[in-house]
């Protein structure tokens, strides 16, 4: 289910449509209702935070990290509320790991299919292997709204909470919820 467009953001190339049309078939095959909005590329939540203002109220805006350990064997994706801050230290206390740092473009694309500032659970459709681990913030799931890109910058969906587990079901990768 698609809503009006936030504002004249359709620059995008055929590569960028196969992406999100990836995501909303998967979407409508589960039936989980989904709201789009267009906006101008974000790279960073701060970016973000003017037009999430605006139209998110009373939604969880959320951060995804693609995380890889130090061996590079194991990837993760951190999903946090936008205004919280990741403490990779923590995080590697929370998971048993040492050395966590944020993987390289190269891994994200070969493990999400997605290029940085599109980091987005909607990636895992890309992980055919079940590799990456996905690390949730227990909070996050207070809110009726998640808010995430279709894997482009320059959309934002708006699903429930409990479409976000249905999905997240859907992936049949690894979920681990912790506290932040």
């Amino acid at each position: 289910m698609l809503c009006p467009d936030f504002g004249n953001y359709r620059t995008l190339d055929l590569f960028h449509v196969e992406l999100m049309s990836d995501i909303y078939k998967v979407l409508t095959e589960l039936g989980i209702p989904y709201a789009r909005y267009d906006h101008p590329p974000f790279f960073t939540c701060e970016e973000a935070d003017g037009f999430y203002s605006e139209t998110t109220k009373g939604g969880g805006t959320c951060k995804n990290l693609f995380i890889r350990s130090r061996k590079g064997d194991r990837h993760y994706l951190v999903i946090v509320h936008s205004s919280r801050r990741v403490d990779l230290r923590h995080l590697e206390a929370v998971l048993g790991e040492k050395g966590l740092s944020l993987a390289s473009a190269e891994r994200l694309e070969r493990f999400l299919g997605v290029k940085p500032g599109s980091v987005s659970p909607f990636g895992l459709v890309n992980d055919k292997n079940k590799e990456v681990v996905v690390v949730v913030e227990r909070g996050l799931y207070t809110y009726d709204k998640l808010y995430f890109h279709p894997n482009v910058n320059t959309a934002t969906l708006g699903i429930s909470t409990a479409g976000f587990r249905k999905f997240m079901d859907s992936t049949g990768n690894r979920v681990i919820e912790i506290e932040i």
